[in-house]
């Protein structure tokens, strides 16, 4: 029986009862009007070890769409196209707007709901249009970004979890070939200032190389990428918070101050590959970067809430700040 220790990227997860491969719009409609699970690359999930007995639909759908526009490039692609496989077709078209995202695993369909972001870069900036079934009114609607109320890794979609069912996205390119690289760690890299500007292939290798650096590109061979990248969200404090944790990597946002969770992380004493004791090292902090839970071998949903629950609890007890977990956590809660 599948299970969706199969189907994750973190590999845990109970077995599925009723698995529906939807690779046509109208099956993705027909199979997810009753009640139904809907999983796309399972790259930011955790589901519970137990039997899942509902329907769970899984996306599939291909296609990619191009139209110019004068300078402007609008991509359209399927929710079930691979997101990393899209981003490296922009970019060698020499197309701007993705190429900070390299990398990232799962299926275009979510970029939306989480607001994918990376380096700088976020999904929603180049948002022209999500098409999506409204499990509510059973009507199938095109959301503009201003409708899709994107903010710092949420949106509408993600608001309001199980009513919307992403069947498309359109994205708006730049047809030019450089890219203004925001990101200081991105830069440094690149050998440019902050704002500056880079060529697109340059920038999308220097991504993929950070990424590769820190565990997060999918390699079968590393254990530390058998997880769902970063575990929590970079909290958003009030500047008064953020000033009086001295040296933590601060970024601006517009309801306070994004602090980084990493940091917070290893100041509350936790190291990169620890584990507690009891789990017996089968899931861990990866190994490159304490930012990401890595099931090492073995590891079960449970365990990783166990770690996750611990993480939290410390930076908490040291901080007064609660991390928030940014994988979706389905039968299970920490």
């Amino acid at each position: 029986m599948t299970s969706f220790a199969g189907l994750t990227t973190i590999a845990v997860g109970g077995p599925i009862a009723h698995l529906v491969v939807a690779e046509q719009d109208a099956e993705v409609v027909d199979a997810v009007r009753e009640d139904a699970f809907v999983l796309g690359g399972g790259s930011n999930l955790v589901v519970g070890d137990a039997p899942f007995e509902r329907r769970v639909v899984r996306i599939a759908t291909r296609g990619i769409d191009v139209q110019r526009d004068g300078e402007r490039i609008i991509v359209e692609a399927a929710a079930g196209e691979p997101w990393d496989e899209l981003v490296e077709f922009t970019v060698a078209q020499g197309w701007s707007g993705l190429e900070s995202l390299g990398g990232i695993p799962g299926l275009v369909g979510a970029t939306p709901v989480q607001n994918v972001g990376a380096y700088g870069q976020e999904v929603g900036a180049v948002i022209g249009h999500v098409t999506a079934l409204d499990r509510a009114t059973g009507a199938i609607e095109s959301l503009d970004a201003s409708a899709c109320r994107f903010g710092y890794r949420t949106s509408l979609l993600k608001q309001h979890p199980g009513r919307w069912v992403v069947l498309s996205v359109s994205f708006v390119l730049r047809s030019d070939a450089d890219s203004t690289v925001r990101y200081a760690e991105l830069a440094a890299l690149l050998g440019i200032e902050p704002n500056q500007d880079a060529p697109v292939p340059r920038v999308h290798e220097a991504v993929l190389a950070l990424r590769r650096a820190k565990g997060m590109l999918l390699d079968p061979a590393d254990p530390d990428t058998r997880s769902t990248g970063s575990f929590f969200v970079n909290p958003v404090v009030d500047p008064g918070t953020a000033a009086a944790l001295g040296q933590c990597p601060r970024y601006p946002a517009p309801d306070g101050v994004k602090v980084s969770a990493a940091w917070l992380i290893e100041q509350s004493g936790i190291d990169r590959g620890w584990s507690p004791p009891e789990l017996g090292g089968r899931v861990r902090i990866s190994t490159k970067h304490t930012l990401a839970i890595a099931n090492a071998g073995g590891g079960t949903a449970d365990d990783v809430i166990v770690l996750a629950g611990q993480v939290r609890d410390r930076v908490r007890d040291r901080f007064g700040i609660t991390l928030v977990p940014e994988p979706e956590l389905v039968d299970c809660s920490l």
